[in-house]
């Protein structure tokens, strides 16, 4: 089943020259759900860059229009609300179980889709944080339909990075005299396999980054809820090492990383890109932003894909 909404004519494809503009969404049903897809570009004869969101449940599709206002002078941008989150929520009842597998599978046809609606061979995949999880999937098992893969800040080894942070965390609440604050950082047990553990961690972490609603009185109550959702998926997927899953990709891999918090996570980030092989690859490090490289570069961030866009077409 296909809902559309405001588009153009479907005789668009990738040989079209008519330069026409999109800018619609659909809802497609793919793998037992409907699913929401929003389309944009200012040239339809445009390769696809398809934009896969963190969270995991944290869709970027309303907030896309500050960081693709060039990338839609150069691609189609799509942007897809993946299984429970923003719109794909809205328009199925219930929430249904979770599985890494499950979520692969959905990114996986939702690919097929929206080649086969477009007449493409490939497109762009470019995935943020926990979005990840399904790139490097898809990179490494069907190259043959990317152009390249582009990991915003992805997970390379989550175990590792929590190490890093809890003691990156414990040493500036020492060093700032919060003594609240060390004393449940102190508690904390890893690997985040509790609730209370993740919660914890989080939430000293964002007030560390100064990030506001982390302190506002229904922070613990939002999250949670959250967590009544994403918690066992989060936990299956984020304790799969890449560096024991994947060492080669057969299309050009690329990282794009912050690092203006000096924190030394960031270095796993590197660590991995310099481990794999792949026909084409490069790691371009964003020294004003942290994870959400889009909220703070959002024009370098949108040059960066372009370049790669050049390289790779």
């Amino acid at each position: 089943m296909l809902l559309l909404f405001p588009f153009i004519s479907k005789s668009q494809s990738g040989n079209d020259n008519t330069k026409q503009k999109i800018d619609t969404t659909e809802v497609a049903e793919i793998n037992g759900i409907k699913q929401f897809i929003s389309i944009k570009g200012n040239n339809s004869a445009q390769p696809i860059l398809l934009l896969l969101h963190g969270g995991p449940g944290t869709s970027l599709a309303e907030s896309a229009e500050s960081f693709t206002d060039k990338l839609k002078d150069e691609f189609i941008v799509i942007n897809w609300d993946q299984r429970q989150t923003g719109e794909t929520a809205k328009l199925n009842a219930g929430n249904q179980p979770l599985s890494v597998d499950l979520m692969i599978s959905d990114a996986e046809q939702i690919i097929q889709y929206i080649l086969h609606q477009y007449n493409r061979q490939k497109l762009y995949l470019v995935s943020h944080s926990w979005g990840s999880v399904l790139g490097f999937d898809i990179a490494r098992n069907h190259p043959e339909l990317l152009y390249a893969y582009v990991g915003i800040s992805p997970i390379v080894d989550e175990g590792k990075a929590e190490v890093l942070t809890l003691h990156m965390l414990k040493d500036w609440a020492k060093n700032t005299g919060d003594s609240t604050a060390l004393n449940e950082i102190n508690q904390i047990n890893l690997p985040l396999e509790t609730t209370k553990d993740l919660f914890t961690f989080q939430k000293w972490l964002f007030i560390k980054n100064d990030v506001e609603f982390a302190r506002k009185d229904d922070f613990k109550t939002n999250y949670y809820n959250w967590m009544n959702i994403w918690f066992r998926l989060w936990k299956e997927s984020v304790r799969v090492s890449m560096f024991d899953h994947s060492k080669t990709y057969d299309c050009p891999v690329y990282f794009i990383e912050g690092n203006a918090d000096k924190y030394e996570s960031h270095n796993l980030v590197k660590d991995y890109y310099d481990y794999f092989k792949a026909p084409q690859k490069d790691l371009y490090w964003m020294k004003k932003s942290g994870h959400t490289v889009f909220n703070t570069e959002p024009d370098k961030l949108q040059e960066t894909i372009i370049k790669i866009k050049k390289k790779t077409m």
